[in-house]
């Protein structure tokens, strides 16, 4: 199968760089220096799974793309969305799978509504990568985990499913076909908006949060109320999520930051909005309080 990496920022490099070190045929979509620097001297993949690579991958802009892809992961942004409409719709042909993986909420369903006819996962991931320079990607600890499947009423060969997750793992990526992803899709949410607005609020890395005290318990705070909107969505939570949540974040490597903070340290367009505010508003819609949440919304408003 041929992928296509739409995104090769930390989530969507760390893909590219794992496939093509275990042969996959992958062309990455970026732009910039950080396109430059990738077409001239390679992809540069700094890994606490894999170690420092230099990987030689196709690479060009959005427009510039004129293959038909097997599987597309949509690694961008979340407020850059609508931007790769016209690449999904060009890059696809009737057996094309998209694999969404962004930290907002509810993605694959928005995007199927754009791209009728072609057939929209859903996913989401579990790591701690960033681009360090333009063309190099760091990975850091050995977190490197992706879930992703269909939505009910979507109609997709479990065969192939099986073909990209054995590739995947075949690329040293921990890869989980679900048989809920709306559920799997909630608890990323629900951790990674929790530990993004803990860390930027206080402006700490992770290490700070993995300590009892004021920052923990922020974390936590944000952590049961985005359990009280999942139960109020009708979502059955397989373990306590707080308790899940603790476990996640301790498992990191104390110096990580989630790419929202690092994005709004360097006052670059960020996150804020689908793991902070969307989070609040669908909290109103449920009818359920958010005092924590509304308290990190007051710094950022």
């Amino acid at each position: 199968m041929n992928y296509l990496i739409a995104g090769t920022g930390g989530v969507g490099g760390s893909i590219a760089a794992f496939l093509t070190l275990a042969g996959k045929d992958v062309t990455c979509i970026a732009r910039g220096e950080h396109l430059k620097a990738i077409q001239s001297n390679g992809l540069k993949l700094k890994s606490g799974l894999k170690g420092n690579h230099t990987i030689h991958i196709k690479a060009c802009t959005a427009e510039e793309y004129t293959d038909k892809a097997d599987v597309i992961f949509v690694c961008v942004k979340g407020y850059s969305i609508d931007s790769i409409i016209d690449l999904i719709k060009r890059a696809s042909h009737k057996g094309t799978i998209v694999i969404p993986i962004l930290n907002v909420y509810g993605t694959g369903p928005k995007l199927q509504q754009y791209l009728p006819g072609i057939t929209v996962l859903d996913g989401c991931i579990y790591i701690v990568g960033f681009i360090s320079a333009p063309g190099e990607i760091t990975q850091m600890g050995t977190i490197f985990r992706m879930v992703f499947g269909a939505h009910k009423g979507t109609n997709v060969s479990p065969d192939l499913l099986k073909d990209v997750q054995n590739d995947l793992i075949e690329s040293g990526i921990k890869a989980e076909i679900s048989n809920d992803i709306k559920l799997d899709t909630f608890i990323k949410w629900s951790f990674i908006s929790a530990m993004a607005c803990t860390g930027a609020y206080y402006n700490v890395p992770m290490g700070e949060v993995q300590k009892p005290g004021e920052i923990r318990d922020t974390f936590i705070g944000l952590s049961r109320e985005s359990t009280e909107i999942g139960i109020k969505l009708g979502i059955e939570f397989p373990e306590d999520m707080i308790e899940y949540n603790l476990k996640v974040i301790d498992k990191l490597d104390p110096q990580s930051t989630a790419s929202m903070q690092k994005d709004m340290e360097r006052g670059h367009d960020s996150e804020v909005q689908g793991l902070l505010f969307d989070l609040i508003t669908l909290a109103k819609e449920c009818g359920v309080e958010t005092p924590t949440y509304n308290k990190v919304a007051a710094k950022f408003n």
